[in-house]
């Protein structure tokens, strides 16, 4: 709460073009009060505020310059979220006015959490790390009153894990994420404490070759689906450009000049980019697209493998298995992407990069890795 009285009476004051004796003078008080006020070196009595707020036709919340702040859970968990953000220290003095004045609010208790988590990770207080695994233990507690499907017990117990590993207790921290792992939500994490923070660079291994399993499966989602987006946006270039980021990091997953499921995808990918510089106009870079594809697909087809092992950076996984609906191959696959597209030019245009002999569309026979 910040009063500004002596700013106001200043201001209202000049804006009055009055001078401290003349103001002095209306209020029946000295000049040297009036230096007082201004100078915030004292404050006037209750009774000679109301007289100010009522000679400068004012409220007297609006000369105190008392703004009241919403304290509703939900503006205090905004205004908390703000302070992290800003990297602003006084938001912790605000958390514990906040816990006070909600106790048993999980939102409160919650973000109470993350700022001390924050800033005790930052600064290496371990006090602040302590109070961020009390209010954690505390939320989950409450966990009853979350409504946010992000958020559960386990996504609150890798918190907890990440604070132990703040206070530079490495084995509660790992444990505590094996623990809760399911779905190898925490792979990665664990893979790099165990490597890096515990030196268990074996027992890291199999973790983070799942862990980026898990991340280029999950990145073939992202990049369709914001391929999808840019389209329906009618921003062709943005969904070209991320197709093509795409293929380029898979083709950097590649083992030597052995082709991967991987490469499948990326003749996908790059039938699509055509599809988006067709819808631009530019025929000829659809063209140059539709014949990396081709010659991508020659290239996984002559020699198709669906083992996760041949993608560079991942091991044999026990029980994993790839599988798609594509097609039986990648030329399948990309006819198939042609025939959705229902355009009957671009159709056309597939047609005479399929048409032509390998020497034509860049392919090489003899297995080299293709450049795309």
């Amino acid at each position: 709460m910040t009063i500004r009285l002596s700013e106001n009476i200043r201001s209202l004051r000049k804006q009055r073009k009055l001078t401290q004796e003349q103001l002095a003078e209306v209020l029946g008080v000295t000049t040297g009060a009036v230096y007082k006020w201004e100078a915030g070196l004292s404050v006037p009595d209750i009774s000679l505020i109301m007289e100010l707020a009522d000679f400068f036709d004012t409220s007297v919340d609006v000369l105190l310059g008392y703004r009241m702040k919403d304290n509703h859970v939900d503006a205090i968990v905004r205004r908390l979220q703000e302070y992290r953000r800003r990297k602003d220290r006084e938001g912790l003095a605000e958390a514990e006015k906040a816990l006070k004045r909600y106790p048993h609010s999980f939102l409160i208790v919650k973000e109470s959490a993350a700022i001390f988590r924050a800033f005790g990770i930052e600064c290496k207080d371990k006090a602040m790390l302590h109070r961020a695994l009390e209010l954690l233990e505390r939320s989950r507690l409450l966990l009853d009153q979350n409504t946010d499907p992000e958020i559960n017990d386990q996504t609150i117990c890798a918190k907890i894990a990440e604070t132990y590993l703040g206070l530079d207790e490495s084995d509660k921290g790992i444990a505590l994420l094996k623990q809760n792992n399911a779905g190898g939500l925490y792979n990665g994490k664990i893979g790099h404490i165990l490597a890096q923070q515990c030196n268990r660079t074996e027992e890291a291994a199999p973790y983070l070759s799942e862990a980026m399993a898990k991340i280029t499966a999950d990145l073939c989602d992202t990049i369709i689906g914001y391929m999808n987006v840019f389209a329906k946006r009618g921003d062709f270039a943005s969904a070209a450009a991320i197709l093509t980021w795409g293929v380029t990091v898979f083709t950097g997953l590649r083992k030597g000049n052995k082709p991967n499921f991987l490469d499948k995808v990326s003749s996908i990918f790059l039938a699509a980019t055509a599809q988006m510089q067709f819808e631009t106009g530019d025929t000829n870079a659809a063209r140059e697209s539709l014949m990396k594809a081709k010659t991508l697909a020659a290239f996984f087809d002559a020699s198709p493998s669906y083992d996760e092992s041949d993608v560079r950076f991942i091991d044999r996984i026990e029980g994993a298995s790839v599988h798609d609906d594509m097609g039986a191959t990648a030329l399948d696959a990309i006819q198939g992407v042609v025939d959705e597209y229902e355009k009957e030019a671009f159709t056309a245009l597939w047609e005479s990069v399929a048409k032509q002999n390998s020497t034509g569309c860049g392919e090489n026979q003899s297995g080299a890795q293709p450049t795309v």
